[in-house]
């Protein structure tokens, strides 16, 4: 049995949509990152950084793994599932997965944070991080146009990258003209385990809903 410490945002739902593929038993424990759960000594224990998602793995002496690409990377050794075993193939899949990590994941959580959530609206900053997003959003539509998923297969890639272009709205960025990023984004969302996990966990009922809760989660989006 595996514990799953999440809460849903991007790279939480990464984690749900993978032990979804897998079929691996799960438990969700839900944090509440308004309410600095991710912060508490118990959790820093098993996520040094203090963010979502974190997994133990109750199967292999309560194995603690932090960090999201990380995780789809440990689940996809233990599973044998989404991500090559030949080395090439593997390299490709494992580039697509740093591309995100490193380049799609902090750009747009910038452009969300300027656009949506600073207090104080500086358009340098939203303009900057908005562009940077948009061009890589082109770098990916670029690879899509010759392949049907980021490494050719559906692998970990995929699962990494989705959960955050399918918020391209929230960060105020247009797809418009990416055609082959849309076809994937359909193609990916269309999918059974993408569906059951990207609603896992709900998110809380606060007074003003999810964007209520978006909004006191800004800092902790993780």
């Amino acid at each position: 049995m595996i514990d799953l410490y999440t809460a849903p945002t991007p790279n939480g739902i990464k984690a749900s949509i993978m032990l979804e593929e897998t079929g691996l038993p799960y438990e969700v424990i839900a944090m509440r990152l308004d309410m600095l759960q991710q912060r508490q000594p118990e959790y820093l224990r098993i996520s040094p950084n203090g963010r979502i998602p974190a997994i133990v793995d109750h199967d292999e002496d309560d194995f603690a793994v932090f960090e999201s690409g990380a995780i789809l990377i440990y689940l996809a050794e233990k599973t044998g599932m989404l991500l090559p075993g030949e080395s090439r193939a593997r390299s490709r899949v494992l580039q697509w997965l740093m591309f995100q990590m490193a380049g799609v994941g902090p750009m747009q959580g910038q452009a969300n944070v300027f656009f949506r959530y600073a207090p104080e609206k500086i358009p340098y900053a939203i303009e900057r991080y908005q562009r940077e997003t948009r061009r890589l959003y082109e770098v990916l539509d670029t690879q899509l146009a010759k392949e049907e998923y980021l490494a050719g297969d559906y692998s970990i890639a995929d699962i990494a990258t989705w959960p955050w272009v399918r918020r391209y709205y929230w960060a105020g960025v247009s797809i418009d003209g990416l055609d082959n990023l849309q076809r994937w984004l359909n193609a990916v969302g269309s999918r059974p385990a993408v569906e059951r996990g990207k609603n896992i966990p709900q998110e809380p009922k606060l007074d003003g809903g999810a964007d209520e809760f978006s909004l006191r989660a800004r800092n902790m989006l993780a």
